[in-house]
C-alpha cells in the first residue's frame, strides 16, 4: 500500500516507518529539510519536504494515498495543537476524496492517528481501551484530535487511534534518560518513585502501527504496551548492578519538580497500570515485557545506538561541510540542533554545549544550566513527542 507518514525521523514515527518498509509498503514521509531527506530516503521512504504547519508542502503528496499515519508533532512555534487540528484535517479531505484512477488499493483507506495513554489520567486499576478518559495537561488537547478522527470514519474510511505506553528503544525517552543519567552518577525521580509506567518497546509498538494498516478490519481505540506493570523504583534499582559505579538516586518532592519543570512533572509522577486486549486480539504480542528483566541488554542498547547515533550525526556533519565547501552558493540546510533524549513523544530543552544555559522547552517552562544534560534527566524534561526531537517535537507520546 501507498502509505503517508509524519515523524518518521521521530522516535515513535522512526520505529514505525521501518516496520512499514519490512512489510512492503510503498512510504512517503515528510521531512523538514535536505538532512532528514536523506535519512528517510536511506531508510527506503519517499521524502517530501516541508512541515505540518505548511499544508500545501504536503497537500500535493497525500491525495494518492491510501493510508495514513500520523505520528509527528509541532511545537517549534508553541502552536502544537492548532497546527496538529490543520493538518489532521487535511489528512481527512484527502482520505475522502475519490481515488485516482487504476488505484490498486484496498477498498478503505485508513487514517492511524498517534495519541497517548496520558489521556486516561491516573489509572492505579487496570485502565483497557474503554476505560473514562482524565487526561493530564500535557494531553488536554488530545480527546478532541481522537474524536476529529474517529468520527471521520464511513463507507470509505475507518479510522485509528494508537495510544502508545512510555516507549523505550534506541537510547531515547524517559527510559534512556534513567539510562543516561544513571551512568552519569545520580537519578532523580519524581516523587516517591512507587507509581508505575506503562511501557512499550519502540519495535513492538511499530509492530502494532504495520498490523492496524494491513488489518482492514481494525478501527477504533488501540492501547499498546507490555502490561508489565513496572514501578520507577524498580526499574532503577534494576539498572544499578550493570553500571560500574551504582549512581545516587535521589527523589523529588512533586512541588519542587513543578518549580523545575512545570505541567511534564505530573507526567512523570502518574501512576498508570494499563491494559491492551483490543490490540492482543489481533494477534500483537510484545517480544519485550520488562525493562527491570532485561536491564543488562537494555544499557548494553542504549550505549551502542548513543555511540552510534553521535557517529552518525558526525558524518552528516562532515558531508554538509563538504558540501559546503563544494558548492558554496547552494543552500545547505545544517537541520535543528540535536534534542535531549526525548519523548514521543514530552517537553524539554535543546541540546546545549557544556557551560551554556538552555531554556525553552516546547512549553515554555524548563530552564536549565546544563552541561550537555538537564537537571532533571531520568525523570526529566526531554524531547517528547511521541518521541521526538525539541526544538520541534516530531512525535509525541505519550
Amino acid at each position: 500500500m501507498r502509505i503517508f507518514l509524519t515523524g518518521a525521523t521521530g522516535y515513535v514515527g522512526g520505529a514505525v516507518l521501518d516496520a512499514l518498509v519490512r512489510a512492503g509498503h510503498d512510504v512517503t514521509a515528510l521531512v523538514r529539510n535536505n538532512e532528514k531527506a536523506r535519512l528517510v530516503a536511506r531508510r527506503g521512504a519517499h521524502p517530501v519536504i516541508g512541515s505540518l504547519e505548511d499544508l500545501d508542502s504536503f497537500r500535493g503528496s497525500i491525495d494518492v494515498q491510501d493510508g495514513y499515519v500520523h505520528a509527528a508533532y509541532d511545537g517549534r512555534s508553541g502552536r502544537g495543537p492548532a497546527i496538529e487540528e490543520a493538518a489532521l484535517q487535511a489528512i481527512i479531505a484527502a482520505a475522502r476524496r475519490p481515488r485516482t484512477a487504476g488505484s490498486a488499493g484496498p477498498g478503505k483507506r485508513f487514517i492511524i492517528y498517534t495519541s497517548g495513554v496520558w489521556v486516561l489520567g491516573k489509572t492505579p486499576e487496570p485502565a483497557a481501551e474503554d476505560a473514562p478518559i482524565n487526561p493530564i495537561a500535557l494531553s488536554a488537547f488530545r480527546p478532541a484530535h481522537e474524536k476529529m478522527v474517529l468520527d471521520a470514519a464511513d463507507d470509505q474510511v475507518r479510522t485509528v487511534v494508537v495510544r502508545p505506553g512510555v516507549v523505550y528503544g534506541g537510547g531515547e525517552g524517559m527510559i534512556g534518560d534513567i539510562f543516561k543519567s544513571a551512568s552519569n552518577g545520580l537519578v532523580r525521580v519524581v516523587g516517591d518513585g512507587n507509581n508505575h509506567w506503562p511501557l512499550v518497546y519502540d519495535r513492538d509498538l511499530a509492530d502494532l502501527y504495520a498490523r492496524l494498516a494491513a488489518h482492514g478490519g481494525a478501527s477504533g481505540v488501540y492501547h499498546a504496551n507490555d502490561e508489565g506493570d513496572e514501578r520507577v523504583n524498580d526499574i532503577v534499582g534494576a539498572i544499578k548492578p550493570y553500571l560500574p559505579v551504582k549512581p545516587d538516586v535521589r527523589h523529588v518532592p512533586i512541588e519542587e519538580a513543578r518549580n523545575k519543570m512545570g505541567a511534564y512533572a505530573d507526567a512523570l509522577a502518574l501512576d498508570q497500570v494499563v491494559r491492551s486486549p483490543r490490540a492482543r486480539a489481533l494477534g500483537w504480542a510484545p517480544s519485550l515485557h520488562s525493562v527491570a528483566g532485561n536491564a543488562a541488554r537494555g544499557i548494553e542498547n542504549w550505549e551502542s545506538r548513543s555511540k552510534n547515533s553521535s557517529m552518525e550525526r558526525q558524518v552528516d556533519l562532515a558531508a554538509r561541510a563538504v558540501a559546503l565547501v563544494s558548492a558554496p552558493s547552494e543552500s545547505v540546510d545544517v537541520g535543528d540542533p540535536p534534542g535531549l533524549p526525548g519523548l514521543p513523544d514530552p517537553p524539554g530543552p535543546p541540546f546545549e554545549p557544556p557551560g551554556r544555559s538552555c531554556a525553552a522547552s516546547a512549553t515554555g517552562v524548563v530552564t536549565c544550566g546544563c552541561g550537555g544534560a538537564a537537571s532533571f534527566s531520568a525523570s526529566t524534561a526531554s524531547g517528547f513527542g511521541s518521541g521526538s526531537s525539541p526544538a520541534t517535537i516530531e512525535s509525541i507520546n505519550p
